[in-house]
């Protein structure tokens, strides 16, 4: 049967089209006003420039992004994951610079290229430490019925507390040379954290799209009730989600800690929880849940992060930056309102009038 829906609007509707256009607005203005932000190098076998660092620095929010995009297509949001990033971090970096109690890291300790824990179990520790507080979220959500905004605002507040008491109120630094690897190590001459971010993409799709797990976070954030009345259980649904974005969170704080070799529990991982929402706004995920894309909300991180350095590239101040986001907030929000909608589809029911009118000509004639 032929879909005789206008080929503008089925594109409008995809979920890819509004993030893409919005990145590829900015790199017109990159092209425009910094053609060398498009300019890559290669330097003892890696390759440099911004794109490079734009999917670089962009890794741990995307893959936050992946996470926080389920728990929102669920109808919820989790505010800790910022803090799940420097509790998992502080877990890793104490692991290599073992200072437990009240002893205190000493510079030889500090300065030593050299750990008893396995690098393997200071992965898995990271992992793990994040992965229940993720568990403990969702327990809360699904079974405690607690608010998930309240419920994940808990460990947003008490999770740097956490993070604080790990590291003993230290900003520790690792010399450790393998754990570097994962923030500042190449494949092929680029990123390390890229082919991580791929690994975890991978691994949400096929939940999400080559199982039922998909259809049932979808169908719990249209109406968790009636989800519940058909059979399924949305309480281990909300469990999973939550859980899965501390799995994420985990990971990013794997990434961070070994970028900047070491953690600060008091800034690592920083409004990570409003950049993640705002990526997944602008990947077109309703706050209300339901239809949910993965790669848009990856793409909604690269267009903050590439928004971000180009804004860099143009000298405006750091402090001035956040000023900037608001700018693009606002434009993400002009451009998913309804009114905007209207206008568009207005528009495409006008060209496509006009083309039916110029294809009947001929055959009154």
């Amino acid at each position: 049967m032929k879909n005789n829906t206008p080929l503008l609007k089925r594109m409008r509707e995809s979920q890819l089209f509004w993030p893409l256009v919005a990145l590829i607005l900015i790199f017109i203005v990159d092209a425009i006003f910094a053609p060398g932000f498009f300019k890559i190098g290669i330097l003892d076998g890696h390759l440099f420039g911004n794109l490079i660092d734009v999917v670089n620095n962009a890794a741990p929010l995307m893959l936050v992004a992946i996470g926080m995009t389920l728990v929102i297509a669920t109808g919820g949001v989790d505010l800790s994951v910022g803090a799940v990033i420097a509790i998992s971090a502080a877990t890793s970096t104490v692991l290599i610079n073992p200072a437990l109690g009240n002893e205190l890291i000493t510079n030889d300790i500090l300065a030593a290229n050299t750990t008893n824990t396995p690098l393997w179990i200071v992965v898995l520790v990271d992992l793990v430490a994040g992965t229940l507080c993720g568990l403990w979220n969702g327990f809360l959500v699904s079974r405690g019925k607690i608010s998930p905004m309240v419920a994940t605002l808990i460990l947003m507040v008490a999770g740097r507390g956490i993070a604080q008491l790990v590291t003993n109120g230290q900003i520790m630094t690792v010399y450790y040379t393998p754990y570097w690897w994962f923030g500042n190590g190449f494949i092929l001459g680029l990123p390390v954290s890229i082919y991580i971010v791929a690994i975890v993409f991978v691994l949400a799709w096929l939940l999400a799209r080559k199982t039922s797990i998909g259809l049932f976070i979808e169908s719990v954030g249209i109406n968790a009730k009636a989800t519940y009345y058909s059979g399924i259980s949305e309480q281990n649904i909300k469990l999973f989600v939550y859980t899965f974005c501390g799995f994420c969170s985990a990971v990013a704080g794997l990434i961070l800690g070994s970028y900047i070799h070491g953690v600060d529990a008091n800034n690592i991982g920083l409004l990570y929880e409003l950049d993640a929402i705002l990526a997944v706004v602008i990947g077109g995920t309703l706050m209300s849940g339901g239809r949910f894309s993965l790669m848009a909300s990856v793409i909604g991180a690269l267009i903050i992060w590439t928004f971000t350095i180009t804004m860099y590239t143009f000298g405006v101040p750091a402090n001035a930056l956040l000023a900037g986001r608001a700018v693009l907030v606002l434009v993400v929000i002009i451009l998913y309102s309804d009114y905007t909608r209207r206008i568009l589809n207005k528009f495409s029911e006008q060209k496509g009038g006009q083309h039916d009118a110029t294809s009947e000509a001929p055959a009154a004639r």
